[in-house]
């Protein structure tokens, strides 16, 4: 019998890969996704996407989303707050596992451990410690589609959000640059793959610039 486990979902590549694996391995069933949403913008939190497509996603994985709202520059208490509320009412189901999608730093792996801990349950990385420029060939050659939504304008520029995350965007980037964009360089929106029913249509829309730094593509559901 496989144990049902709720997965973080930012809706971009690192969280895509974790559920492929997942879907793939007969220990676990996806009962439902988290993702954490910015509740005045309506938005992915730290991505910027509208929840009107991850709604979409989640339709097309045929997997239930639970979006964990907070406000603008909310405290990590109201964060863990908004996050416990959801988690433990899978709890209350038999759920006792959270998945996530990072790959090598320590410190969140670490709070997450510790935070999940407390509410006696538990933490598991299906991808940590992978390598970065594999984990994104990988990604792409298993046939995913995304598109870089957001990037952080102290590594890299303008020209970086917006496009799609393929083999050209990964050959373009910086040497000093995680090819997974896990020190926040980068996010991104899949929108197609192998665990997608069907694709995910939107537009791109304007970029605009916050906090003086980082660049967002607006991406409208089509």
């Amino acid at each position: 019998m496989k144990n049902e486990i709720l997965l973080s979902w930012s809706g971009g590549k690192d969280s895509s890969l974790v559920l492929y694996q997942l879907s793939n391995d007969s220990n676990y069933k996806i009962k439902s996704l988290i993702t954490t949403v910015t509740d005045n913008f309506d938005r992915i939190s730290m991505h910027g996407v509208r929840t009107s497509l991850l709604d979409r996603q989640a339709n097309s994985l045929e997997i239930n989303v639970e979006k964990v709202f907070i406000s603008q520059n909310c405290s990590n208490e109201e964060y863990e707050s908004s996050l416990e509320k959801i988690v433990l009412k899978y709890k209350k189901t038999g759920v006792s596992v959270v998945a996530y999608g990072d790959i090598f730093l320590e410190d969140i792996k670490k709070y997450r451990i510790n935070h999940l801990k407390k509410l006696s349950m538990t933490a598991i990385f299906p991808i940590w410690k992978e390598n970065s420029q594999k984990l994104a060939s990988k990604f792409i050659n298993l046939g995913f589609k995304a598109v870089v939504v957001c990037v952080d304008s102290k590594h890299l520029n303008k020209d970086y959000v917006g496009i799609e995350f393929d083999n050209s965007f990964l050959s373009e980037l910086p040497p000093q640059t995680d090819p997974c964009g896990e020190n926040g360089e980068f996010h991104t929106f899949v929108y197609d793959g192998p665990i997608f029913n069907s694709p995910v249509s939107f537009n791109i829309g304007e970029t605009v610039l916050r906090d003086n730094r980082f660049y967002y593509c607006d991406l409208v559901p089509s």
